[in-house]
């Protein structure tokens, strides 16, 4: 039996579902070609005839699936610090914003600059996910508000996955926050549908996106949008009860959502809805944190109802400007208190369904792409317990190694 590579020596969290919690094979074996997973399990089960002209020693360390981060707005220009330095010496998100701050600063940016410089400048925070093992992402559009500029903000995102050795999903945020000056709300909701019609068929968009909120857009214009997603036959996300309870997760749950995000406010009959249409619950402590947020997304309902649970970075220049995966792990043990199974499957397996790519990546399994991490740690916990501390030994893409 003839691979491309094997890997041996190796203790596996394979995230398998089929296995009890991590999916634990402590002397692992994987082996692949063509890129694919062929064989994962223990070291006693490879055919004795199995062959390759890669045989790599792993040494006892720990390999998990290459990190998913599902959640992101990388791509965009300029950056918010000197905001933050205002908000800190006591100015209020309200004058900050009269003086022509806030996302409006970020939309102004991005609209200035050109596809070149979008890439240019979203590179390096790729490349700080990239050395934590993060192999797939999302990159969300949101910041041009007007059909170009989120066009342009795509086709940034599509480039950065030539550039890197890294998996992008591309995510149609048209309906992020109204456009500076806008007064028209209905005729800036149809440009947004307008374009999501577009989008359908192209290749440029893998879903569809949108903030409902009372400072963003209401359920129903939200349901606007996504009828026009499913008519262009697009998967939908939605950026849900960040702030207040608009009922945004039982919305998301009614249009079969991959997944609803954020969910700090989200009640019981949205944990519920969520569970019956299969929507995965993303959590973003980097949020919750960065904006000082106190009311704790409803992790027990989660729980018992059975919505499966993901963690990404949110990076964005706003609320979120975070370039750690690794770092958002540990937030959601120690702010939201979830356990080391259901942040280490929050950022393989369950971000993976978040992006409707279970069939592709998330697990050490046959059939997925070979995408692995391999980290110097003595157990798992370590990924979650260290703060600020990269563990990353290696990384691997489609089956090829690149040292971390």
């Amino acid at each position: 039996m003839r691979f491309d590579t094997i890997w041996r020596g190796a203790r596996l969290a394979t995230l398998d579902p089929s296995r009890e919690g991590l999916g634990i094979i402590e002397d692992g074996t994987i082996a692949a070609k063509d890129g694919r997973i062929v064989f994962a399990g223990p070291a006693s089960e490879l055919p004795a005839s199995a062959d390759a002209p890669e045989r790599i020693d792993v040494e006892g360390r720990w390999v998990t699936p290459g990190l998913v981060d599902c959640h992101t707005h990388i791509v965009h220009a300029g950056n918010r610090a000197h905001e933050f330095e205002l908000r800190l010496a006591g100015a209020s998100y309200e004058e900050i914003a009269l003086a022509g701050g806030g996302i409006a600063s970020t939309v102004k940016a991005t609209r200035q600059a050109s596809e070149d410089e979008l890439v240019r400048t979203a590179l390096p925070r790729l490349d700080h996910l990239i050395a934590e093992g993060v192999t797939t992402l999302e990159v969300k559009s949101g910041y041009g508000l007007e059909r170009n500029t989120e066009l342009r903000m795509l086709q940034a995102a599509r480039r950065l996955g030539t550039e890197r050795a890294v998996r992008i999903r591309r995510t149609y945020l048209g309906a992020h926050a109204w456009p500076p000056g806008e007064t028209n709300r209905a005729a800036y909701v149809d440009e947004v549908c307008q374009t999501v019609i577009e989008l359908g068929g192209s290749g440029l968009a893998d879903a569809v996106d949108a903030f409902c909120e009372g400072i963003a857009f209401s359920p129903e214009e939200v349901a606007q949008v996504f009828d026009a997603a499913h008519a262009a036959e697009l998967p939908v996300k939605l950026h849900a009860d960040q702030l207040s309870d608009l009922g945004g997760a039982a919305l998301a749950a009614a249009y079969g959502a991959l997944s609803a995000d954020h969910l700090e406010y989200t009640s019981e009959v949205g944990a519920a809805a969520m569970a019956e249409a299969g929507t995965v619950a993303v959590l973003l402590p980097g949020a919750y944190y960065f904006i000082r947020e106190t009311h704790l997304p409803p992790i027990d309902a989660f729980r018992r109802h059975g919505v499966p649970i993901a963690i990404a970075t949110d990076c964005n220049p706003g609320s979120s400007p975070l370039t750690s995966l690794l770092l958002a792990m540990n937030m959601a043990a120690t702010l939201f208190r979830l356990t080391v199974d259901e942040i280490l499957a929050g950022t393989t397996r369950v971000a993976a369904q978040a992006l409707g790519m279970s069939d592709e990546v998330g697990t050490i399994t046959p059939g997925k792409w070979c995408d692995l991490a391999i980290w110097d740690v003595e157990r798992p916990a370590e990924l979650v317990y260290r703060i600020g501390y990269n563990p990353l030994c290696g990384r691997v893409f489609a089956g090829r190694s690149d040292p971390a």
